[in-house]
């Protein structure tokens, strides 16, 4: 029997995985979904407007503009005993690649910043880069790949103190957290992503739709919404993923259309609540 079995360490090149999984333990979590009808998406990638945007890019786009008229949920809590809530003026989206590192195939996460302020072309360009680029040497990675070089124990807490600071979050973890598995076969997904709100794509695929009583057929994105409900209540939740799908299925009027966001770029980082303190 022992010589069908392989025993060995944990790989250091899963480390940073296994204290992000450390670090959700207080996590409460609850799931939303929806079906988006992506009819509107697909004709405006079709034009010249869309910069090669692919379905993430729309998604990352569009929720990064629903999210800064939603504070309470563009946000992030601290603490057991002494909760603290920040909510951020910026928007931070945080994404997730499937890549190889050290030889092993692994789950990484890169954080777009200022996402709300950002083109669609400006986004196509920053997944191409992430998508296309060697995590052994970007400096993007630069944490990952120390991590993995750390002692086990000296790793926990260098990351525990990269990311718990709520002052912090924004840049190292985001302020929501879009993953995707859609150029695979699912149709339901829901992960958490360490964020207050945490957005999971499955794939697109033709379903059959009503549109004013008649049956039709429609390219389909089943999106869920995974929500911390220590940090806000379903209500709200349901608001931000009602408001994704309303925008996602208008896409042309919802991109022409001005929208109150933060516009100073010096806000990136800065609390609304509990300014000046770091827990």
């Amino acid at each position: 029997m022992t010589k069908d079995l392989r025993v060995g360490p944990f790989p250091r090149q899963r480390r940073h995985t296994a204290c992000f999984l450390s670090e959700l333990r207080g996590f409460a979590p609850v799931f939303l979904g929806a079906e988006i009808d992506m009819s509107a998406v697909r004709r405006h990638q079709a034009s010249a407007d869309s910069g090669g945007c692919s379905t993430l890019g729309y998604v990352l786009y569009t929720a990064a503009r629903v999210l800064a008229a939603h504070p309470e949920a563009n946000a992030a809590l601290r603490g057991r005993l002494r909760p603290r809530v920040a909510h951020y003026r910026t928007v931070a989206g945080k994404l997730t690649l499937d890549k190889r590192l050290g030889g092993r195939r692994v789950v990484l996460s890169a954080v777009l910043p200022e996402l709300h302020l950002m083109s669609l072309q400006e986004i196509a360009e920053q997944l191409a880069h992430h998508r296309d680029g060697d995590p052994a040497v970007m400096p993007e990675y630069a944490g990952v790949r120390t991590l993995h070089r750390l002692p086990g124990l000296l790793g926990r807490l260098a990351y525990r103190m990269a990311t718990r600071p709520l002052r912090r979050r924004a840049e190292t973890t985001g302020t929501f957290s879009v993953t995707s598995l859609g150029r695979r076969p699912v149709t339901s997904f829901h992960s958490v992503g360490g964020t207050t709100v945490t957005l999971g794509l499955g794939a697109v695929a033709d379903r059959p739709v009503v549109r004013d009583g008649e049956l039709a057929v429609a390219p389909v994105l089943p999106l869920s919404l995974t929500f911390d409900h220590r940090v806000i209540d379903g209500a709200e939740a349901a608001d931000v993923l009602g408001e994704l799908k309303e925008a996602l299925e208008s896409f042309g009027d919802f991109c022409d259309t001005p929208r109150r966001v933060p516009r100073n770029r010096d806000d990136v980082s800065k609390l609304s609540h509990n300014e000046g303190a770091t827990f």
